[in-house]
């Protein structure tokens, strides 16, 4: 199954058999001073920087959340849209929990979006789905229902059911979903990672769409958070995970050895061209 967005140049096409896609999530206020004052000034050259470092460092897809408290997040996100859209090809994930704020983007949007996102909640249904369907957008689905965030595998499973069918009876196609199984972090809930692998094998089996993981909840409150979250990425990937939503320059490495070694680099390619500007930036540093 592929899951395709886009930009006004550029198309990422998601899939098992296509090498992992990176959403970089730079661009977002949450423990970041510096972003959140600028945002609040108005000033968006930091997120015209940010979406273009991103984009060199290797993520395929540019997460946008402007929601800092004091900002107008409905007036602000279009103009973000707009500025990273002029900085970069590279397609954008639209993150906010204010619905008008994502319809504002939309309206500016060029091409096919990526929204972030959707849950199980009956409210979160009713406002997210109709906006995914009139801008023919594709959405990240998260498995969260009205109790909450589950802790076992059986629950996951069952609010990607129930997301894929709201998706589907509202008329939007199956493979415009990504799912997110969500994990807890390791240090409280020493089962958390065994029952999101689980989680995203059964799904991926039973219901065939893209899955989507973040990189750091896993690890919170842990030390070595980076050699967690690597370990983390290649085995969501191993089973089943197709899109990640990371600091691309923190795990890039990482991701192309694994899909390396999962058979989605022909001849290496990917991983070499990789090792030779890696090789060639500590050179001129």
């Amino acid at each position: 199954m592929e899951t395709k967005v886009s930009g006004a140049k550029k198309e990422v096409i998601i899939s098992i058999n296509r090498p992992t896609v990176l959403i970089g999530e730079r661009i977002n206020p949450t423990g970041k001073k510096k972003l959140a004052e600028a945002l609040n000034s108005g000033d968006l050259d930091i997120v015209r920087k940010e979406a273009i470092a991103q984009v060199a460092a290797g993520a395929d897809i540019i997460d946008i959340n402007v929601n800092a408290p004091g900002v107008n997040d409905v007036a602000l996100l279009p103009k973000a849209v707009k500025i990273v859209q002029e900085a970069v090809d590279a397609p954008i994930c639209l993150d906010s929990p204010n619905t008008a704020a994502i319809e504002a983007a939309l309206k500016v949007y060029k091409g096919k979006a990526l929204i972030n996102s959707v849950s199980g909640e009956e409210h979160s249904l009713k406002r997210v789905l109709p906006l995914v369907k009139e801008y023919g957008a594709a959405v990240i689905g998260l498995v969260q229902d009205d109790e909450g965030i589950p802790k076992n595998a059986d629950r996951r499973v069952a609010i990607a059911y129930k997301i894929i069918n709201a998706v589907e009876k509202a008329g939007i196609p199956r493979e415009d979903v990504i799912i997110d199984v969500l994990a807890f972090a390791i240090g409280a809930e020493s089962k958390s990672g065994l029952d999101v692998l689980e989680a995203i094998r059964r799904i991926r089996e039973e219901l065939g769409v893209n899955m989507a993981m973040g990189a750091s909840n896993i690890s919170f409150g842990m030390p070595d958070r980076p050699i967690i979250n690597n370990a983390w990425l290649s085995a969501v990937i191993a089973a089943g995970a197709t899109a990640l939503i990371v600091d691309a320059a923190k795990v890039r490495p990482s991701v192309l050895a694994t899909d390396l070694i999962l058979g989605r680099d022909r001849f290496a390619r990917r991983f070499i061209e990789d090792h030779r500007k890696r090789e060639q930036a500590l050179k001129t540093q």
